[in-house]
């Protein structure tokens, strides 16, 4: 393997990613915080570094729309979004997956409108939880350049076909400049395999593609799909396996931080974990046993994995970064799904916070274990803790 170090805005690693996988075709809208990823690309298709399709559109709607019909013919496809612009594109988010087309797309995340918030948090991939999407969280920038490369692999393998999302925390992640190790293009095209779309779209073999479907066969079609997406997590772990091995940088479904014999864990995703981290070494180092589990793969959900990386401990505190308005928050619900069908069943607290790019420091970190502690002692824990935020 070559690599070389080198310090880099977090959204022009990800441009570099895609670069080196020979994307053939982006289709992107520019919209903060997610903009330098798909200027980066255009600068390098106009100045030649990269061989591709650069097709600027009017809304993330028709660059959805627009990487349908390339990912259908056969193209390696790649968009980037954020916030209100995924939601713009939500119609067309189930119709690639329907479709089993493995375009690739990195969400700088950000809060959604109203009001309107140009900050980051992680209420736009949760509104798109149900879109049939792999989705995974992740950390840093190094992070974002390893899973985008893993991304193409995973989405484009024959016994997976489906599109694929890295969630990225918008400004905390997407705007830090960082040293990040860079895979040169002949490892990478050791690594990924070319695109082979066994069916596309072509005049001299007409295929139908989005069809219609009765109530006789919709259920069906939707079954298929949900199988599809939980089988995908076989061809995940071989994929970040090989990635591994190659690297040296392992990644898991759910990733434990000094978890062994803690009596609470913290439950979180997306960068905002190393934070947590660094409030984790300071509790330990004063006795206190707590530990960190982050969550890796969103969807498809990792149950029996989660199941495991919580297992031993007393209390369960989920960290939020997105509210479910009327109901339970999105990461704590599943948290206690999965630990429902258990033999054990810790108590599980429930707080939201970081809303609107708003910080969560290793400090907030500590006051945040304490309430969720204080309210699984009084009771409490059907209720959700709105972390920091002013009465």
């Amino acid at each position: 393997m070559t690599s070389k170090r080198t310090g880099i805005e977090s959204s022009l690693a990800i441009a570099e990613a895609v670069k080196l996988a020979n994307t053939d075709v982006i289709a992107a809208y520019p919209i903060t915080p997610q903009t330098h990823i798909v200027e980066g690309l255009a600068e390098m298709v106009a100045n030649g570094e990269l061989d591709a399709e650069y097709i600027p559109v009017e809304s993330e709607h028709s660059a959805m729309s627009a990487c349908l019909g390339s990912s259908a013919v056969g193209a390696r496809t790649f968009t980037a979004t954020a916030g209100q612009g995924l939601i713009l594109m939500h119609e067309v988010l189930l119709v690639a997956a329907s479709m089993r087309l493995p375009i690739v797309m990195t969400v700088a995340n950000r809060a959604l409108s109203g009001p309107l918030n140009v900050w980051g948090d992680q209420s736009d991939a949760m509104s798109t939880r149900d879109s049939g999407w792999i989705q995974m969280f992740v950390e840093n920038g190094q992070q974002a350049f390893d899973q985008v490369i893993c991304a193409f692999y995973i989405a484009e393998h024959p016994d997976v076909l489906l599109p694929t999302m890295i969630n990225v925390d918008g400004f905390h992640v997407s705007h830090v400049i960082e040293p990040i190790e860079m895979l040169d293009r002949k490892t990478v095209d050791g690594f990924l395999p070319p695109y082979k779309r066994k069916y596309t779209l072509d005049p001299d073999n007409p295929v139908s593609m989005g069809c219609f479907a009765a109530p006789n066969m919709y259920a069906e079609t939707r079954k298929d799909l949900d199988a599809a997406l939980r089988d995908s997590r076989k061809v995940i772990l071989d994929v970040w396996r090989k990635y591994g091995e190659l690297t040296g940088r392992h990644y898991k479904l759910v990733e434990q931080y000094k978890a062994d014999n803690a009596e609470t864990l913290l439950v979180t995703a997306g960068g905002y974990s190393e934070n947590a981290m660094d409030a984790i070494d300071k509790m330990q180092s004063e006795g206190k046993k707590v530990g960190l589990v982050r969550v890796r793969l969103w969807r498809p959900f990792p149950y029996e994995e989660m199941v495991q990386a919580l297992s031993g401990a007393s209390n369960i505190i989920v960290l939020d970064r997105a509210i479910s308005l009327g109901g339970p928050a999105p990461i704590c619900s599943e948290i206690r799904a999965a630990l429902y069908a258990g033999d054990k069943r810790p108590q599980v607290a429930s707080i939201v916070g970081g809303l609107g790019g708003r910080d969560v420091s290793p400090a907030d970190f500590e006051k945040l274990v304490e309430m969720g502690l204080q309210q699984i002692k009084a009771g409490r824990t059907a209720e959700t803790i709105m972390y920091g935020v002013r009465e």
